[in-house]
Parts: structure tokens; C-alpha cells; sequence
């Protein structure tokens, strides 16, 4: 799986950049086949940086009804990145 495919995105809301700027995590949103030890290399290679340590959790989709049908939104997968002490990532900042 290619390092592109690994991190899908970064998870910038205000709970997630409380927790960067208080202790160092930073939250991405990954492809739900996606490692502990894929995850911490593709952050290493991409950003440069030292990971620490990574945490990740699955949300389940949810059923939505739009009129008489139903639907379903997609399974994600999220991960939280722990760096060295003095390392950051520069899209969190801003």
C-alpha cells in the first residue's frame, strides 16, 4: 500500500487540535486495511518527523434515510499519531 493511500486525510477539528497543541497528537483519518506499523512509516516518510506512538479506532457507518430509501455511510478508520518531544506537522499549524 503506497503512503498516499495509507493517510487519507488529516482530522482538523477543535477537539483534535486541542490535543496537538496540549500533548503532541495528531489525528488522521486512514484506509481502514491501514497497520499500527504502516501508519507510523507513512507519517515518518511524508512529514519527516519521529513517531512516538499510534493509537487508532474504527467508527462504524451509520444507516441514513433519505425519502423511503436507506443508506449507508462508509466505515472509517482513525488514527492518533503521537510525535517526539519537538517535532511537528506543519499542516496542523496552520
Amino acid at each position: 500500500m503506497s503512503l498516499y493511500r495509507t493517510i487519507v486525510r488529516p482530522i482538523i477539528t477543535e477537539r483534535t487540535s486541542a490535543a496537538y497543541q496540549d500533548r503532541g497528537e495528531y489525528t488522521f483519518e486512514v484506509a481502514p486495511t491501514a497497520t499500527k506499523y504502516a501508519i507510523k512509516a507513512a507519517v515518518e516518510q511524508l512529514f519527516g518527523v519521529k513517531v512516538t506512538g499510534v493509537w487508532t479506532s474504527i467508527a462504524r457507518g451509520k444507516a441514513r434515510r433519505v425519502g423511503q430509501s436507506i443508506g449507508r455511510r462508509p466505515h472509517t478508520k482513525k488514527a492518533i499519531v503521537k510525535l517526539r518531544d519537538g517535532d511537528t506537522i506543519a499542516i496542523f499549524e496552520g
